[in-house]
């Protein structure tokens, strides 16, 4: 020990030569080797162990996935109650599995859950909410560093922004989306839908008009496995561009470029078969074309244009449609309609449509957002 015999350490103190250094050697035996070995067995079998079936992976993604692609056509209240038990089984396998693979995949599948309930809890009136969840989404979505993920996460935080009164943070938010890496065509041209809208809210006409042609000219070829290989409430097909450009138009009081885009969504809308066509965006652009008709004067193309509207069932009526509603109601209200009785009608059907919505009823303030 130490380089000496233990007759030497047990001896009267002398005066001995120090020993030198390759004389120090410490002494291992076989049962230490089996030790460590036997330690290090043990800690990666209980790490193996931590793992869940690559199968029930595959299946949560592929209910993600069906979710994604069946939201609008699926009553909003039965989306929410599917996204939530998504949301918590991705989190639960997170917590069973230490493998970094399996982690990814869990992590990428709570954030789309989180997405899908932060857009339906938007629908359903509930402002906060939607706000928490595209954060949560988000979160997730930088622990993987996915592109994608993050950037359709901060989109719907820009939305959220300019619809809760902030549209300078609306138009911080997109730039922020916009920087992120992997992104396809349909991606960029949703980002780009959004922030004219943004603008639109700051009065920034030549600003709007720009993010409205990039949003129609996104044609690189470009796709990412969010936005376009599971698309669905993820993708942006070309009846939601021209209808949210509808709304852009509308904020710049451009009558002639709103009742065009909103007719262009209308239009490629009734090129599907009825089963493929989303109520909530063929609701939102037959509100959008009556609006723009009203800014000409035109009540009875409004009347016409809100017909299908009236007799959409309670539970799709969704906050983006009352939104547009409430700011019909208010065109109803301008000098030129004074004394109408086709006016003071219409107005009135709008505000039966609105009290009896579900987003109304959960709470929803009176939407002006359009009008901010």
């Amino acid at each position: 020990m130490f380089g000496y015999t233990a007759r030497q350490l047990l001896s009267p103190p002398t005066e001995l030569s120090p020993a030198s250094p390759n004389q120090h050697a410490f002494a291992l035996d076989e049962s230490e080797l089996v030790m460590t070995a036997r330690d290090a067995a043990a800690h990666a079998s209980g790490a193996a162990s931590l793992s869940v079936p690559d199968m029930t992976l595959d299946q949560l993604a592929d209910d993600v996935v069906a979710l994604a692609r069946d939201y609008s056509s699926t009553s909003p209240i039965q989306v929410y109650g599917r996204a939530k038990e998504l949301l918590g089984i991705a989190q639960t396998l997170l917590e069973r599995t230490e493998v970094p693979r399996q982690k990814t995949r869990a992590y990428l599948a709570s954030g789309q859950s989180a997405a899908l309930l932060s857009a339906i809890c938007f629908d359903l009136g509930s402002l906060p909410a939607a706000v928490s969840l595209s954060r949560t989404a988000a979160l997730y979505g930088q622990v993987i560093e996915h592109g994608p993920l993050q950037a359709y996460a901060h989109g719907a935080l820009a939305f959220l922004a300019y619809w809760g009164g902030r549209p300078a943070e609306s138009v911080r938010l997109i730039h922020t989306a916009q920087r992120f890496g992997g992104l396809g065509d349909t991606a960029r041209t949703r980002l780009s839908v959004i922030e004219g809208r943004a603008y639109g809210h700051l009065g920034n006409r030549a600003a709007a008009e720009r993010a409205v042609r990039n949003a129609l000219e996104q044609s690189t070829g470009a796709r990412d496995d969010l936005h376009d290989d599971i698309g669905g409430e993820f993708g942006f097909p070309s009846d939601r561009v021209a209808m949210s450009n509808a709304t852009t138009y509308l904020l710049l009081r451009d009558a002639e470029g709103a009742e065009a885009a909103a007719a262009s969504a209308l239009d490629l809308l009734a090129a599907k078969p009825e089963e493929q066509r989303p109520i909530l965006v063929s609701t939102q652009a037959s509100v959008d074309l009556a609006r723009a008709r009203l800014l000409r004067g035109e009540l009875a193309g409004a009347h016409e244009a809100l017909d299908p509207v009236f007799s959409v069932p309670r539970v799709w009526r969704g906050a983006g449609t009352l939104e547009r509603l409430a700011a019909a109601r208010s065109e109803l209200c301008r000098p030129d309609f004074n004394g109408s009785a086709e006016a003071s009608t219409l107005g009135e059907r709008i505000e039966e449509f609105t009290a009896s919505a579900a987003a109304q009823k959960l709470g929803l303030a009176p939407p002006l957002a359009i009008e901010s």
